[in-house]
């Protein structure tokens, strides 16, 4: 048995749970804040046999593109007023970031 920590971007984990239920695999979501953004994610914590975890994976990096998107980065108040000035960056968001750990045991009651 493997553990799984899926760590993916909000607007991925509805499709992402539909396509996990329609292949029969349980997960527990749990919502996350973090990263560089502090934009919303959903983590996913999957207990799942040894030999279904390529299925899984395959499953989250199809669900789960990364993609581009527009930020204006925090504004430096000890700056002065000319290198303060903010512009949008363009920056990579979404994908996932899984985590696959071995389980000494897993029961289900």
């Amino acid at each position: 048995m493997k553990l799984l920590l899926a760590i993916v971007q909000d607007k991925d984990s509805n499709l992402l749970s539909s396509e996990l239920i329609d292949a029969n695999i349980r997960a527990t979501k749990l919502s996350t804040t973090g990263g560089f953004l502090k934009s919303g994610n959903t983590t996913f914590i999957v207990g799942i046999e040894d030999e279904r975890v390529p299925e899984a994976l395959k499953i989250i990096e199809k669900t789960c593109q990364a993609r581009e998107q527009f930020m204006i980065p925090p504004v430096n108040m000890d700056a002065t007023m000319d290198s303060s000035m903010s512009y949008p960056i363009e920056v990579q968001v979404g994908g996932a970031t899984v985590f696959v750990m071995p389980i000494e045991q897993f029961h289900r009651f």
